[in-house]
């Protein structure tokens, strides 16, 4: 019988030197014709533009996987404490040019399809968005896994992978109308399935004790499917994983069926459960309490921490069978983070698999997921924090209702020991509300369950901590932390404006790239006429560039010279879309006023979608398209005003459109938006600011100088103190009044105060803002998320490419 192989040998045996790379331009001609011929079967006379784009993404795919294979070879020998950031949303947009700009082929890969004779913005334009995500939620985790690869973090993004993402928006005649998002008809050539790694998530059965255990019994099971897709970071060859669960109906099925012949129905009846990864739910800021919402929530949650546990198990390099038997170091090993609610279910499913299946006693159970888990709250709105029936668990998940019932109990008794005779504390601090129906607040089920709580925003963390859950930050204070969002400046710098891109590094250099606070040395060119002049050439060749985009769109002509003023987020009454509405409506009138008046041009674009059930936002949509029929129509205003809906605002019609906006609205009523990001991407791609104290927006305006944004509008201690003495704003429409809870009204006469017509004083601003941006890189963010909460450390070790031998066997 043979020896068993060592580490050493066992990587021999894998290893992926030798693969020759695709550093070179005539490989990569290679690589993507014998992808054309071999993956596609096709040949030139045959071929489509999207079999064009297929070879390409295979070609570059090939560049990822050595790298993906050996970053996943360096965690394993190094057992690192590894990050699992558990969402229901990641909005990750396409992924070929990402790719390329991190692996650093893009221009390698430039020339060799050009002297094949194809167009690349063609072949990129092809890509559908993988749009798995709602908005600022979702693009949030996206731009954090780059972070997280960028910064050498052995860290996992796990979701699920929708079969339909958000739907696509249709404007006709004024109205959205919602088109399904079937992304993955011509198939996704990022993804891997692994199905020898597919796990059964359990539903519905009963609760059995037996001999002092408990045991969840006669459930229903659904198979989690995981899809990898590889996340590389900025030059760095680490390629990290997303991995995205798919529900799959077990082979027996309803098999019973099958014996009385309706093997039909039993075979239909599979897509009920195939349904929970079927589609996403689109966010209305409503909580509604679906059950196969709940169903989705608890299959990520269930499949992910299988997962985790058998890797924490067998971490040891080229062995799958378990090494690790005790528990005591998982919090070591792991760190877990719930963004938002919707993966709450981690910590009873935690505490089921630890006292249930692995036999620890509660006590240690609950001290290992308290420190393994972490919560970040997106939101202060208390109609859309998540409120489960407890109906809805009694039936889908019994076991689990029992472990929340034990945590709160537990949780209570603390409480009443601390505050002796407050009943009224427990009851605003208990994970169950009464009423009918009873319902379990998951907020607070994350608050008690985890380590570490953080809010978005410094603004929004203080909101959190002396309001939303001012009884548990009285009692746990050192549990709150502030962790400011962020986005990466590889997509939203590098890869959406590289005109802007490219002059900052010839002025200091392209390390802003990846330290982005060094863009603060660009300060003292605020007054260089160079470096203003060249800002303001690429602003205008990118307002070119997206207004031919825009009338090929919509058929609508608009002045490049004019104002971008864009206003570009999900449509919902707090964003306060009606109130650009109203100013353009006004700028109208007082043209038709005054046509001889002096006017500066402005190109007013609203773009975002809403909720299909949320009346509101859609009759907000009908307005905007409305008006705008009306202006963009009436020849007594010709270019001077134009107002455009931009249909299917998505991660890539974003990345055009951000870089030729002049200005961008940010104007949600003081105290309704966490943080928001689309303001950051604003920032840094050369818009000035016009918005309330709200949000990330109060730190934007701390770091270039409030006086270099267009602040406006209430503060969040105004707005709270016109509630405090019941003080509305009315609206008088037609013979009665409407309470203008949103302050639209109150804010509206200060949209005067942006400064539009010095052209050389705006551009000094632009200079200001770009130059203060560095703090709202994802990169910080994700850094402090490391250092503050996971305790983990960044690395900036270079994991040696393919071709390279391990860092381990060089001199």
């Amino acid at each position: 019988m043979a020896a068993p192989l060592t580490d050493q040998e066992k990587r021999k045996q894998i290893s992926v030197r030798g693969i020759a790379g695709l550093g070179d331009v005539a490989e990569i001609k290679r690589s993507f014709n014998r992808h054309l011929h071999f993956t596609l079967v096709k040949d030139r006379n045959v071929a489509t533009p999207r079999d064009y784009y297929f070879a390409l993404a295979h070609t570059v795919r090939d560049h990822l996987v050595g790298r993906w294979i050996r970053t996943q070879q360096y965690y394993y020998e190094k057992d690192p404490k590894r990050v699992y950031y558990l969402s229901l949303e990641f909005y990750m947009g396409r992924a070929l040019q990402n790719t390329m700009i991190n692996l650093g082929l893009q221009n390698t890969c430039d020339e060799a399809i050009y002297q094949l004779g194809l167009d690349m913005e063609e072949l990129e334009e092809i890509e559908e968005d993988a749009g798995l995500g709602n908005g600022g939620l979702g693009r949030l985790a996206a731009c954090f896994l780059d972070s997280m690869a960028t910064l050498g973090l052995a860290a996992y993004g796990y979701g699920i992978r929708y079969e339909f993402g958000i739907f696509n928006q249709k404007i006709s005649e004024g109205w959205q109308v919602e088109e399904a998002d079937d992304w993955l008809r011509y198939g996704n050539p990022w993804e891997k399935a692994r199905p020898e790694y597919m796990l059964p998530v359990h539903f519905y059965g009963r609760v059995r004790r037996a001999e002092g255990a408990v045991k969840w019994v006669d459930t229903q099971v659904v198979l989690a499917m995981p899809y990898d897709t590889p996340v590389p970071g900025y030059h760095n060859n680490t390629v990290n994983t997303m991995r995205l669960w798919s529900a799959k109906a077990p082979n027996d099925f309803k098999l019973q069926n099958f014996n009385v012949g309706d093997y039909i129905d039993a075979v239909l009846d599979r897509n009920l459960a195939e349904n929970i990864s079927r589609v996403l739910y689109p966010n209305d800021t409503f909580f509604e309490g679906k059950e196969l919402r709940l169903k989705q929530e608890y299959f990520v949650v269930a499949a992910t921490l299988q997962d985790i546990i058998r890797r924490f198990k067998s971490s040891k390099f080229g062995c799958r069978d378990p090494v690790r038997t005790c528990f005591d170091t998982f919090p070591d090993k792991v760190a877990i983070q719930l963004n938002d609610t919707h993966p709450a279910l981690a910590i009873p499913e935690l505490m089921r698999i630890l006292v249930d299946v692995e036999k620890l006693d509660w006590d240690k159970a609950w001290d290992i997921t308290c420190r393994t888990c972490a919560y970040t709250n997106h939101t202060v709105l208390p109609e859309a924090l998540e409120r489960w029936p407890v109906f809805m668990f009694e039936q889908l998940l019994p076991r689990h209702l029992l472990i929340i019932y034990d945590i709160n109990q537990r949780h209570l008794d603390r409480m009443a020991a601390m505050f002796p005779g407050d009943t009224d504390r427990l009851r605003r601090m208990s994970l169950i509300e009464e009423g009918d129906p009873k319902r379990i607040n998951m907020a607070h089920l994350c608050v008690v369950g985890s380590h570490a709580v953080n809010g978005v925003a410094q603004i929004h963390s203080d909101i959190v901590r002396n309001s939303v859950f001012k009884d548990f930050h009285d009692v746990d204070p050192e549990k709150f932390q502030n962790k400011t969002n962020g986005v990466t400046p590889r997509r939203w710098l590098l890869l959406c404006n590289p005109g802007l891109a490219d002059i900052i590094a010839e002025r200091i250099g392209d390390e802003f790239l990846t330290d982005l606070q060094q863009l603060k040395r660009l300060l003292p060119l605020v007054d260089d006429h160079a470096f203003i002049r060249d800002v303001a050439k690429v602003k205008q060749e990118n307002k070119l560039k997206f207004s031919s985009f825009l009338q090929q769109l919509t058929q609508v002509k608009v002045n490049p010279e004019s104002m971008f003023d864009v206003q570009v987020k999900r449509i919902h009454e707090y964003k306060r879309q009606l109130l650009t509405c109203l100013h353009a409506i006004t700028l109208y009138n007082r043209i038709k006023l005054d046509p001889e008046m002096t006017f500066v041009p402005r190109t007013v674009m609203i773009g975002g979608k809403a909720a299909p059930g949320y009346h509101m936002a859609k009759l907000i949509i009908k307005l905007i398209t409305s008006v705008g029929q009306v202006i963009n129509n009436d020849p007594a205003v010709g270019d001077k005003l134009k107002l455009i809906y931009l249909e299917n605002y998505r991660v890539s019609l974003a990345e055009r459109v951000i870089p030729a906006a002049d200005l961008s609205e940010q104007i949600s009523t003081a105290g309704t938006e966490a943080s928001g990001t689309g303001n950051m991407k604003f920032m840094l791609n050369g818009a000035l600011t016009i918005g309330t104290m709200d949000g990330a927006t109060v730190e934007m305006a701390e770091e270039a100088g409030e006086e270099n944004l267009f602040i406006f509008g209430m503060r969040v201690t105004d707005v709270e103190e016109m509630d405090r003495k019941g003080i509305f704003s009315l609206v008088m429409t037609c013979d009665s009044f409407i309470i203008d809870s949103l302050l639209i009204i109150c804010s509206f006469k200060c949209q005067k105060t942006v400064l539009d017509s010095n052209p050389k004083e705006w551009t000094k601003m632009v200079i200001r803002n770009i130059a203060a941006s560095g703090k709202f890189s994802s990169d910080r963010t994700i850094s402090q998320y490391a250092r503050e909460i996971w305790g983990v450390e960044p690395s900036d070790v270079k994991i040696p490419p393919p071709n390279e031998p391990p860092l381990e066997s060089r001199n």
